[in-house]
């Protein structure tokens, strides 16, 4: 039996399969738009590296839905590197401060009504560095920060005098946790001279300074590895260059917006 080798024009082919020519040069509108969502999703990932499925469409003024399934269409994922804590050794055994937890039972309605406060660590080519940073509670923005190699009192007290140096006035009240560093009289001492309230979590209880729980977990998320620096210079200027755009352009999920585009927008 003969078989007939005769190539199909895209005519005959059409014709056999009982549709249209112009249907064999058809791609699916859903897929184009997809595939374009897509590039979009990687231009925002590409200055925004941890930004998750949120934040992208609050960047790109897109359903949330509609960019999460793409993503997952895509397989694009944020960058995410989770740092471990070493444990404060200090604390370990230390009697509960007299002062308790001011601001549990209401929520800033203005800047430089609450100011919280904690500190990091970062492994530099084998030795620990100390990032201390001061938050206003209303706007999220970072108004001050110190960096050393020792965590002290020295530490903490810096983050606070620069935040006071940048916006000119003390806060109403001062909120962290029960560190050594914030129940030393050096820092105790300070606040109080600027009539500022002293406010700390409850022992046990660090969900209540969870604003810079949440704040330094995404910051060494989005951060990386400290290693990557050859000069403790290189380190601090990534951090700072962090910092700023994180105060910026970083979109803060609760805000809709940075931290100091908010400040601006309710001043």
């Amino acid at each position: 039996m003969l078989v007939n080798h005769t190539r199909e024009n895209k005519t005959q082919l059409a014709k056999r399969l009982g549709i249209s020519r112009g249907m064999l040069y058809y791609k699916h509108k859903q897929s184009t738009e997809d595939e374009r969502v897509r590039d979009l999703i990687k231009d925002v990932l590409a200055l925004n590296p941890a930004y998750g499925h949120k934040r992208i469409a609050l960047d790109l003024k897109l359903n949330k839905k509609r960019i999460r399934r793409v993503m997952k269409l895509y397989n694009l994922k944020p960058y995410r590197r989770r740092a471990k804590k070493p444990v404060k050794q200090d604390d370990i055994g230390k009697l509960p401060s007299d002062f308790k937890n001011e601001i549990e039972t209401f929520c800033p309605i203005r800047q430089l009504i609450v100011w919280v406060g904690d500190f990091t660590y970062l492994n530099f080519h084998g030795k620990f560095y100390y990032l201390a940073t001061t938050m206003d509670l209303f706007t999220r923005e970072i108004v001050g920060w110190s960096f050393s190699d020792h965590h002290n009192s020295q530490l903490v007290v810096d983050a606070f005098v620069d935040g006071n140096r940048k916006t000119k006035q003390a806060p109403l009240y001062f909120h962290s946790d029960q560190g050594s560093e914030y129940d030393s009289r050096t820092y105790q001492t300070l606040i109080t001279s600027m009539n500022t309230i002293i406010s700390m979590s409850r022992k046990g209880h660090p969900w209540e300074n969870g604003f810079q729980e949440s704040f330094y977990s995404q910051f060494k998320s989005e951060f990386g590895d400290s290693n990557r620096f050859e000069t403790l210079g290189e380190l601090l200027e990534s951090i700072s260059q962090m910092l700023f755009y994180y105060n910026h352009d970083r979109i803060h999920t609760s805000l809709k917006t940075s931290p100091v585009k908010f400040r601006l927008l309710n001043t």
